[in-house]
């Protein structure tokens, strides 16, 4: 049963966005703010997919911590889920993101028209100005930034070392940085067919402020990252 729940959901994931691609296509010569809206719905019909054809139900907690107006969201990233539910973290988010997928037809431009912050990692320091530059114009105009810690999903129990690219926009930005854990690998794993019912927990963390040095900054984000987000995978397979 699970592994037709499985496939009867990945070919309507598969066909849903597909369809709001073309749907959208129109809308790449309109304002931004269609697109927007547009990438939100498609991240609803998904969350919508996954509770009616699997069972994934998602529950947010502590919303009181997000600031308003632009700041840096530092999301724990388990699962191609966390990448979609990122359209939703916050309002109108600019998402870091690997450059290549700019690379991908309809997807790549709808990326560009709303003004997603795209890093060349093959391209050194001249990919961290780019990064920064974007950011800069993101925070200015209100938007709060996501970017993924350890640039890369990590199954739940793994260890990967955060990279630099989140202290750079800490201390270029001067903004508060909310730590946001997530238990999203137990549902839908990295490199799997099988999506597993139960409920997805995606949580808001105090902030950090801005002003700290980055040994201090990297330390307090990761242990309050990995620390919440061990708690959520301990509740979820405990039946909690």
């Amino acid at each position: 049963m699970l592994l037709l729940r499985s496939a009867l959901f990945n070919l309507a994931f598969y066909l849903w966005t597909a369809g709001m691609m073309i749907l959208y296509l129109p809308a790449i010569v309109g304002p931004r703010i269609v697109i927007v809206r547009g990438m939100e719905m498609w991240s609803d019909g998904v969350m919508w997919l996954g509770r009616f054809v699997i069972g994934v139900k998602v529950e947010i907690r502590g919303t009181e911590h997000l600031p308003a107006g632009a700041c840096l969201l530092a999301v724990k990233h388990q699962s191609a889920w966390d990448t979609v539910k990122a359209h939703h973290l916050g309002s109108d988010p600019a998402i870091v993101m690997k450059a290549e997928l700019l690379w991908i037809p309809l997807y790549g431009w709808y990326s560009k028209k709303v003004g997603m912050i795209p890093v060349d990692r093959t391209a050194g320091a001249k990919a961290l100005k780019g990064m920064l530059a974007a950011a800069r114009a993101a925070a200015a105009a209100g938007r709060p930034i996501v970017i993924f810690p350890q640039g890369t999903r990590v199954a739940p129990g793994v260890s990967v070392p955060y990279q630099p690219g989140v202290a750079a926009l800490y201390r270029d930005l001067g903004l508060p940085v909310v730590p946001v854990a997530l238990n999203s690998g137990l549902f839908w794993p990295r490199r799997q067919f099988l999506r597993r019912p139960g409920t997805i927990v995606v949580e808001y963390l105090p902030p950090i402020p801005p002003g700290l040095d980055r040994r201090r900054f990297m330390a307090e984000l990761e242990t309050a990252i990995e620390t919440a987000t061990d708690r959520l995978v301990a509740e979820a397979q405990a039946g909690g």
